[in-house]
């Protein structure tokens, strides 16, 4: 690993551990961890599905629902793999037994 992105990384766990991120992680939090792919698909899924089911739908509306669906199920995603990787750093340091 560089020595630029090893700085970047401290710095990333610096600002996480600011935020409160040693702190045990919530039962949705353990949900959201294990199970990232459902996460971003059931929020991907209602946020088209509001857009098309709207009373006055536009035909724009029906290509938002999908892009918008996919960029937002994406970043849930996303936020769900960052706290697999926060949970899997408490674990490894000792501060939460993964139970």
């Amino acid at each position: 690993m560089s020595e630029t992105r090893r700085r970047l990384v401290r710095a990333f766990w610096a600002v996480d551990r600011l935020l409160g991120g040693e702190r045990p992680p919530t039962r949705t939090q353990k949900f959201t961890a294990r199970h990232p792919v459902i996460l971003s698909l059931l929020t991907g899924a209602v946020w088209a599905t509001y857009f098309l089911l709207l009373p006055d739908a536009q035909p724009s509306d029906y290509v938002i629902a999908p892009i918008g669906g996919l960029l937002l199920g994406g970043i849930f995603g996303f936020t769900a793999l960052y706290e697999r990787r926060r949970q899997r750093r408490l674990r490894r340091l000792g501060l939460w037994d993964g139970s």
